[in-house]
């Protein structure tokens, strides 16, 4: 079955809807379709994630697993003067991801069709930022929080959105294991905003 988000060719029937949203301020309108994440709306942990997030304009930032692209392109929006990558596993999503940036007229961004990290394997970034696809598995999500510490710079930030009852408790032991400083910036309906800094 190829229809989770997670899947590299969803074989859903398409189902393409507009949605029109604020996020930190700015009017930004996405184009979502079935076989992607959150088809419905932006997902409240992003939510939570992109009202959380913080770094210097001039950011290199990587998103993982940005689906239609919510997060990358806000963190775009306020990283003028850096560049943010996307990457998905989903192609589905990844074509989105790309209309929705010409949509929104963003251009500082790169949006790559990857599996991780491989599309990304030679690059650093002073930020990562990612809502993990819980469903995929803990040691998917586990990996991912492996491979953005070895993508980071020094000095450089992983951004992470968790649900308590998915995982956050081993998220954190995870996340302290590799990283030298783990703080929880937030917390809202049972999500949890974790920055690890490496």
């Amino acid at each position: 079955m190829s229809d989770h988000y997670y899947s590299s060719s969803p074989d859903a029937a398409h189902e393409r809807r507009i949605l029109e949203t604020e996020l930190r301020g700015q009017s930004l309108t996405f184009v979502s379709d079935a076989g992607v994440f959150s088809k419905q709306g932006i997902d409240y942990g992003s939510r939570v994630l992109i009202e959380a997030m913080e770094f210097p304009e001039d950011s290199e930032i990587l998103d993982v697993g940005c689906g239609y692209g919510p997060i990358g392109l806000t963190a775009a929006r306020l990283a003028p003067a850096g560049r943010v990558t996307m990457i998905d596993i989903n192609e589905r999503a990844v074509k989105l991801a790309k209309e929705n940036a010409e949509r929104n007229r963003i251009a500082n961004v790169t949006i790559l069709q990857s599996d991780l990290f491989q599309a990304v394997v030679d690059r650093r970034f002073d930020i990562v930022l990612t809502n993990p696809p819980i469903r995929a598995g803990k040691e998917t999500v586990h990996s991912i929080f492996d491979l953005a510490f070895d993508h980071l710079n020094e000095g450089g930030a992983l951004w992470v959105v968790i649900q308590k009852k998915q995982g956050a408790p081993s998220a954190k032991a995870k996340l302290e294991s590799l990283f030298p400083r783990v703080e929880e910036v937030t917390k809202d309906k049972g999500y949890r905003i974790f920055k690890a800094m490496k």
